[in-house]
Parts: structure tokens; sequence; C-alpha cells
């Protein structure tokens, strides 16, 4: 069986193809550029694929004698707010690879969505993928062009009957964070350099468990359903206070409250369009750090498999790469 990966420089994209390696099927990983297909290892296997997912007849070409097809790649920028370029990548880009994989007639397609494209809950009653989706509250690109993208996936399984499948991953850790993402968070607290952190908090998932959850949806889950790839629901206090602890520093102890975590916000936002640069915080990124972003993860566990490795191995796995690769 042979398996198109888009995205394969990225967390996710990365994982999931040493997972699929690994079971024994060969993989067509596409790449951008050269620079990022030099980051994965020469594997038998497996087989670089450049293009761009914004190009539908390349994406045709990618998906072509393949079996099936995961699409991980995603503009997941938040700075601007909203910019064509989000449309582009994260909805026509989804488009292209998806009528790529209806006129290859895969066996299954798997479209990497985002948990932002579904409604969180809180710890007592967290979201899942029947509760109505609150994105729309914070007026960011990214989580709008990831839902209409869903859309576009779900709509082509419930209304054709094409075999595909939604996965929402939430906040993933792990190894392989080449560009780095979410890892950025693990060098901040070893370097020391957060400074305390807001009241919200999210749901976090291993990295591994999500790639084993993809590879399982080839053969197992159904088509037209949405999966929430996720595991602990943690407090920012409490995220913060465990990567502190696996890599040996003290955990930020001050507490900032939401009109502080705006203002900041703000002040991020107003020097980005003053100066042109790219705000750590922007205001609209302070207002969803002050929300409680919390899932359940017991649909994928029960129909994908999924497994539920505790954070701080994580977390772990995380910090002890970047020092491999000399990131701290």
């Amino acid at each position: 069986m042979k398996i198109f990966i888009t995205g394969t420089s990225g967390l996710l994209g990365s994982n999931t193809a040493k997972e699929l390696l690994k079971r024994g099927y060969e993989v067509r990983g596409l790449f951008r550029h050269a620079s990022e297909a030099e980051l994965l290892e020469q594997h038998p296997k497996f087989e670089k694929f450049f293009g761009d997912i914004t190009d539908a007849q390349i994406m045709i070409e990618g998906v072509a004698g393949c079996d099936a097809v995961v699409h991980a790649a995603a503009d997941t920028g938040l700075w601007p707010a909203r910019s064509p370029e989000y449309v582009a990548t994260n909805v026509n880009g989804t488009r292209n690879v998806m009528e790529a994989a209806i006129q290859a007639k895969v066996k299954r397609g798997i479209f990497v969505s985002t948990a932002n494209s579904l409604g969180f809950g809180t710890k007592e009653k967290p979201g899942d993928e029947n509760t109505p989706p609150k994105f729309e509250q914070y007026g960011i690109g990214y989580m709008e062009t990831k839902y209409q993208a869903q859309q576009l996936v779900l709509e082509a399984a419930h209304e054709f009957g094409y075999p595909f499948i939604v996965v929402n991953p939430t906040f993933m850790i792990g190894p392989n964070d080449f560009k780095p993402s979410s890892g950025r968070m693990v060098i901040a607290v070893a370097q020391g350099k957060v400074p305390g952190y807001p009241v919200g908090g999210k749901n976090y998932v291993y990295v591994g468990d999500a790639a084993t959850a993809i590879a399982n949806a080839l053969t197992m889950g159904r088509p037209g359903q949405c999966y929430i790839l996720g595991n602990e629901n943690l407090s920012y206090q409490e995220m913060f206070t465990k990567v502190a602890k696996v890599v040996g520093v003290k955990p930020p102890r001050l507490g900032i409250p939401p009109f502080a975590t705006k203002a900041f916000g703000m002040l991020g936002t107003i020097g980005g369009k003053l100066f042109g640069i790219t705000p750590k915080v922007s205001y609209k990124m302070a207002r969803v750090s002050c929300d409680g972003h919390y899932f359940t993860a017991k649909k994928a566990v029960k129909e994908l498999g999924m497994p539920q490795t505790p954070i701080e191995n994580a977390i772990q796995e995380c910090y002890e790469w970047f020092k491999q690769h000399n990131y701290l």
C-alpha cells in the first residue's frame, strides 16, 4: 500500500511518515523545497516528491498511483490575523489534494484539521466532535480557513460517498519539530523566557499518539467522521510546571490576569502594524490564551485505537530531540 503525505517536514507529517514506514507502507512525501527534504532520514520505501498543494496539476501527479492520502500540510500562521494566503493554502490547497485523491480513486483520504474547528469545553465537560464550533469569536484566519477546508472534506464524504476521514489534533508535543512549532514552548521554558502564565489552558497530546491514530485510520474509523486526537487537559500553569520539571528549571510563578494578557497582546498588535514585524503575541492570540480549550479524545481512542501517552513522556522526547539537534 502506497501513501501520499503532504506536510511531510512538519511535526505531525514527519512523525506520521515514520510510523507508516515502520509498518511497512510505501510513502511518497510532499516537500516544497529540497532543504526540507534533507531533514528526513533516507528509507528504501520513502519517495520524495516536490511541489505545492496550491498547484492542482502537481497534486494530481503526486497522488497518482497511491492507495491513500494523508493531507497534513497547512498554513498555520497567526499574523496577520487574516490573509489571502490562508485561503489559498488551507482551503484551495485542501480542495486540490482531495480532488486529486478522488481522481486517483484512493481507498482512504485523511484530512488533518485542527481541534479549533470543533467546539471546546471545560475540564469538567470537555468539547467533543459534536460540540458547536466557537472559533468565530476570535477572528483568526487560520481557524476560519481550516474549518472551511474541513467542511469541504466532510461534504465530499457525506454527499458523494468518498472515503474521507477528518482528524482534529489538539496541541501536539514531541520530537522531529524541525521548524520548531509547538516545541517553542518547551524551549522558552527551558531557557527561562516565560515570565508567567495566562489563565487559560488547552488539550495536549503526544505527537506519536496522533501519528499512530492516523496510521490506524487507514483501516479503522468511519468516513465522514471527525476524530479529536488529544489527551490531557491542562491549564497553562499546569503545563509549564510539567515542562519545567522535565527540563530541570523552576516553573513560572506569576499568574497573569486577563486584562494584562490582553493589554500585552494589544501592544504586540500595534507594534506589528507600525513596524511590519510579527509580534510574539497579538491581541487575538492573547484572547485565545485567556480561555480554556479543553477536549475529549474518547472517540479516537475507541474507534482509532489511539494511545494515551503521558504528556511528561512527550515533553521529555521533545526536549531530548532539541538538545541532540542543538536547538538549545
